[in-house]
């Protein structure tokens, strides 16, 4: 009977012993409460100890939290709406104060609230600028003045906001249609532009070379008419030169020029009298030239 009495007695206190032992991670903070209030807070790893079933422990991340806010419309200065969500980091600092500002909830709760904070202070800064700042490569200016501010109000918290960016800045789904459209409308002014003096361009050119083409054409001309006109100088001197050394022969050969273009064959007929002026040169040849004898 001992022994059964002894055993489940040794159970118990074990149990007990065990509930009142616990251990704290390196990577998390703890505090043990004591009917909701806060009886004692461990931030070194290694073992810790409780009062069995009357102290429970409430452990907490001690590393660098994520924050990825909900997409927000702001309105920036310019009064052009933009889609805007971002990411932050953030860590507890202040354990019991922590535990105060957000109760049971927990992390649950402190995200919640920081999501509230963030995008406040997002609109806050995104609303003073104008939106073609916003849409720039260099916003870190804007994205630390974020961050100072929200680091300010979730000081209450308990907690420290290390860092805010800006994942995204569009256009509402609304506005990027008309967008599109407006920049769609730009380039083809811009293209009709740059067609419209590509084709000035190339009417001058055009004109350009036209009147090279005269240019050249006449200079052409007018040379082929000085060579032409020296040749039938030539060809005259020539003509003359023969002509004053054997007037006769010069005379003879012209009749025979003429008789050639006169008498071709073809579908033509000259029907003229033998004694006709046509014909004088070859009369007076006959005539000068005596008769064969029989």
């Amino acid at each position: 009977m001992r022994a059964a009495v002894i055993l489940p007695a040794l159970a118990v206190l074990g149990a007990l012993a065990l509930s009142s032992v616990f251990i704290v991670d390196e990577r998390e903070r703890v505090l043990v409460l004591q009917f909701g209030q806060v009886k004692q807070e461990v931030s070194e790893p290694g073992l810790g100890f409780k009062i069995p079933l009357i102290q429970e422990v409430v452990r907490y991340e001690d590393r660098i939290l994520g924050l990825p806010t909900q997409p927000i419309e702001v309105t920036p200065a310019d009064d052009r709406r933009l889609v805007v969500d971002a990411f932050a980091r953030w860590r507890i600092t202040d354990l019991l104060e922590f535990r105060e500002a957000v109760g049971p909830g927990g992390e649950d709760q402190a995200r919640a609230r920081l999501d509230r904070i963030v995008n406040a202070a997002i609109r806050e800064v995104l609303g003073s600028v104008p939106s073609g700042r916003v849409l720039s490569e260099d916003r870190t200016a804007l994205m630390n003045q974020i961050r100072d501010l929200a680091r300010r109000e979730a000081a209450s918290l308990g907690v420290e906001v290390i860092d805010v960016r800006l994942t995204r800045t569009d256009l509402p789904d609304q506005n990027l249609e008309a967008t599109f459209a407006r920049m769609r409308a730009e380039r083809q002014r811009e293209a009709a532009d740059e067609i419209a003096r590509g084709n000035e361009a190339a009417q001058r050119v055009r004109a350009a070379a036209d009147r090279t083409v005269v240019e050249l054409t006449s200079e052409a001309r007018k040379n082929a008419e000085v060579v032409r006109g020296q040749a039938d100088a030539e060809r005259n001197r020539i003509y003359a030169e023969a002509f004053g050394r054997d007037p006769e022969f010069f005379a003879f050969t012209r009749s025979l020029t003429s008789y050639e273009r006169a008498l071709q064959g073809g579908n033509s007929s000259i029907v003229m009298s033998p004694d006709s002026a046509f014909f004088d040169y070859l009369n007076s040849d006959q005539a000068a030239t005596p008769a064969p004898a029989p």
